[in-house]
């Protein structure tokens, strides 16, 4: 037995009234895309089908948000105007455009002298005197200095002549 034709029986999906009313169901409690068409018992691809060809599903998935983002607005204006002030707090927050104040505001009441500055680096500084001690006995074209504090006491002098040495 051959088959020369396959039978073909094509999907009709309709915009019923039962289709519409769950679309604008799902689409109230917030649902979009992929799942707003399972919540409504069609594929994806079912819905995006029946969306394109039926302009009542656009609509019937509009009303539904409208009227989801209505019954939540309302409930929250109803609480803020019994005294919620959370509440009242989010609706000046996310429909008025409150923001909470980003800056810092620092009093110091303690004046600065320039002069008492000064007077305090120069306690700080370390007195002594430096003096440039000959170039080494190499008869290079270059300068080789080295700088030495006057007046060393002593402790460490072998040290540092190693360090200049090497």
């Amino acid at each position: 037995m051959t088959f020369y034709s396959l039978p073909f029986t094509p999907e009709r999906v309709e915009a019923t009234e039962a289709r519409l009313e769950a679309i604008y169901e799902a689409a109230r409690y917030g649902l979009k895309g992929d799942s707003l068409a399972l919540a409504a018992g069609l594929t994806p691809a079912q819905y995006r089908k029946l969306a394109e060809f039926d302009p009542l599903v656009e609509i019937a998935e509009q009303k539904g948000r409208a009227d989801g983002e209505y019954t939540a607005a309302r409930t929250l204006y109803k609480a803020a105007a019994q005294g919620d002030s959370k509440a009242a707090l989010d609706i000046l927050r996310h429909q008025h455009g409150w923001v909470a104040k980003q800056q810092i505001d620092v009093n110091v009441d303690q004046q600065i002298s320039v002069i008492t500055a000064l007077e305090r680096a120069q306690t700080r500084v370390i007195e002594g005197t430096y003096q440039i001690l000959p170039a080494l006995e190499d008869n290079s074209s270059h300068a080789d200095t080295r700088v030495q504090r006057a007046g060393r006491d002593g402790v460490d002098d072998a040290s540092m002549d190693a360090v200049n040495q090497g």
